[in-house]
């Protein structure tokens, strides 16, 4: 079946190369389910210390492909190996090192956020010694902590799902659209807690569909789509590359509208400044900076 991508008449080849370094390893993996290919053939390394932007539409394969990396799915082909081990020995020091934000987030009801936080910090055999700093950072205060989960709406829920995954100052983090349900305050406090993990040694696999969030914190990105790598890119060739849409407003009521990618300095170059009284200027969506990259990819 082909992909959106290729409907739109867009190709790229993307190289595969594994490196020492990789903290994750994904080799042809495939995931089927029935006549339902999730994931089709994927390659993919993230090394040691940097944040991976994962990126792609709903129904793109990403969750499909972080539940192998978390052994919560076993791949129909392929391998998948996590800090150096195959995922599928499921070595409970692995698993400790893992700090796991899913997608889907399910919690006791009947438990309160502090004992909540408590049960998850037993099953990842590590002291929480950044559960305080990272509640703080996230404005989740002992009041609420002391409430059951069933009172909490899903920014809160969100909120004791990222303290979980980062309590433990894991080595890998995995986190499947963790800014869900989470207010523009505590979206910034959340990509704050991201950009430092590295500093402190960690790594981060972030998976979205929001590509403004990524770019914000990533090195580079992986785009799927129709369980196939679409792209893979550095977050600053991305940003070179880009288009932007252009809407240029004159004082006798012309509007002229035009999309540019590349340089903005050969965009402004190019404008009439006669009598103009406004220009806006705006970033194009995922699909369209997709597009760009692909096409700039295959011109060279």
């Amino acid at each position: 079946m082909r992909t959106g991508y290729e409907r739109k008449g867009i190709r790229t080849s993307v190289r595969y190369r594994s490196p020492v370094s990789a903290v994750i390893e994904i080799t042809d993996l495939t995931v089927r389910f029935g006549d339902v290919t999730a994931v089709a053939g994927l390659n993919l390394s993230v090394e040691s210390g940097e944040i991976f932007g994962f990126l792609g539409p709903n129904g793109a394969g990403k969750t499909t492909t972080i539940r192998t990396l978390v052994d919560l799915l076993r791949p129909t082909s392929g391998n998948v190996r996590v800090l150096g081990r195959d995922v599928r020995g499921g070595a409970a020091e692995q698993r400790a090192a893992i700090g796991f934000l899913p997608g889907d987030l399910a919690l006791f009801p009947g438990l309160t956020g502090r004992e909540t936080l408590a049960f998850f910090a037993r099953l990842q055999r590590r002291p929480p010694r950044s559960r305080e700093a990272v509640l703080d950072r996230l404005g989740l205060a002992d009041e609420a902590l002391g409430r059951k989960v069933s009172t909490y709406s899903t920014g809160m829920r969100q909120k004791i799902g990222i303290t979980i995954a980062f309590q433990h100052d894991p080595q890998l983090l995995i986190l499947d659209e963790p800014t869900s349900g989470l207010d523009p305050f505590v979206r910034e406090a959340f990509l704050g807690l991201v950009r430092e993990a590295p500093k402190r040694g960690a790594t981060v696999f972030l998976s979205s569909h929001v590509l403004a969030e990524v770019e914000s914190c990533a090195d580079r990105i992986a785009l799927v789509d129709g369980g196939e790598l679409r792209l893979l890119e550095s977050i600053d060739a991305m940003r070179r590359d880009r288009p932007r849409h252009v809407i240029l407003r004159y004082a006798d009521g012309r509007e002229e509208r035009r999309t540019h990618a590349g340089d903005p300095a050969a965009l402004l170059a190019t404008i009439d400044t006669t009598r103009l009284i406004d220009v806006e200027i705006r970033p194009a969506g995922l699909e369209d900076t997709v597009k760009a990259a692909l096409q700039h990819g295959s011109e060279r």
